[in-house]
């Protein structure tokens, strides 16, 4: 299901999930929707997570990138960072986003950079910044993540 790339995650973090037979790089992505954009995580931490998205294919009637396209890229890149925060024992869930958009873009990729403003026990928020190839900020996002206590099944395949 969609094309494998490699993911950049810190060693312990490999290690925790290794420990407890689940092989993190193949049960990590952006998800059907990511996969649909087209969205690479290139590194993934819960201090900076890291993802490009191209425009062709992701654009408004006008040519222009599509701010939904921007918000899916925002709320993937701060699920992740509040997922990594929250370890094997939980799951994050986004409870608020909201984003700005600065300025159009009509071709490439974009650029999205997730760091944290608060990781609590209950709750994460990122902060986002997609830029474009010329490093100039596209959209500056927030996200909020409630984390739930994972249960039994958390990291189960569908349908085990």
């Amino acid at each position: 299901m969609g094309e494998q790339h490699h993911v950049k995650f810190p060693q312990e973090v490999l290690d925790e999930y290794t420990a407890l037979g689940i092989d993190l790089p193949s049960l990590f992505s952006a998800g059907h929707l990511g996969e649909r954009m087209d969205i690479r995580i290139l590194e993934a931490s819960a201090e900076r997570v890291v993802a490009t998205m191209p425009v062709e294919g992701n654009t408004q009637p006008y040519g222009l990138l599509h701010g939904g396209a921007s918000a899916v890229l925002a709320e993937t890149l701060g699920s992740v960072g509040a997922m990594m925060h929250g370890g094997i024992t939980k799951v994050a869930v986004g409870v608020d986003l909201n984003c700005t958009h600065h300025r159009g873009v009509r071709s490439g990729l974009v650029t999205g950079v997730a760091t944290p403003v608060h990781r609590g026990r209950s709750t994460a928020t990122y902060e986002v910044v997609i830029s474009d190839e010329q490093d100039r900020r596209v959209c500056t996002a927030r996200l909020t993540c409630l984390l739930r206590d994972a249960g039994p099944a958390a990291g189960a395949p569908a349908g085990a």
